[in-house]
């Protein structure tokens, strides 16, 4: 997966197309992410100890990785992701990181 958590994305397919938010949490296994204030659904609690009124809440609920796209950190736009091979000079040895396709701007 190329997204990770605390990633800035923007939802390109859906019921929240065009919104940004920041990765609160990343579930590879099921290729889906949970995005802040994003995908929000409603929520029927049971009162508890800790929240005595129960009640209705709302809270982000996880989106398909494919409906979403990282935002490059130079334009903040939108932007496929592609990875870069970096050797390092005094080790030699060779890493990859992400780079957006569009700038080439390196994603940390």
């Amino acid at each position: 997966m190329k997204i990770k958590k605390n990633d800035m994305v923007m939802v390109i397919a859906g019921n929240s197309k065009g919104r940004t938010g920041k990765v609160l949490r990343v579930f590879p296994e099921k290729q889906r992410v949970i995005i802040e204030g994003v995908n929000l659904v409603s929520r029927h609690r049971k009162p508890t100890q800790n929240n005595p009124q129960g009640g209705i809440t709302r809270q982000e609920a996880p989106i398909h990785v494919s409906n979403v796209m990282l935002l490059d950190p130079k334009s903040n736009e939108a932007t496929r992701v592609g990875k870069a091979a970096i050797i390092d000079e005094n080790t030699g040895k060779t890493r990859y990181v992400r780079r957006s396709v569009a700038t080439g701007e390196t994603i940390e």
